[in-house]
């Protein structure tokens, strides 16, 4: 077997071992980027639907007692 042969391989195992472990610690900061992401969307969302009034039900009439819709 030639030397610069196996040099070559180990090389090429090397780099595929690095690569493997490089991509599971990528996908793992993925994940916890996006789970901080949805923290802070859900702090966000819950403090804007405390600081919105919600308007009153309307409980006679024709208009507002059937559809309750607002913008």
């Amino acid at each position: 077997m030639d030397v610069s042969l196996a040099n070559s391989i180990v090389n090429t195992a090397t780099t595929l071992a690095s690569a493997k472990t490089s991509d599971a610690v990528n996908i793992t900061m993925l994940k916890k980027a996006l789970d901080m992401q949805e923290a802070t969307a859900t702090i966000m969302i819950d403090a804007m639907a405390q600081s919105v009034p919600q308007p009153q039900l309307a409980t006679s009439g024709t208009l507002g007692t059937q559809v309750n819709t607002y913008a």
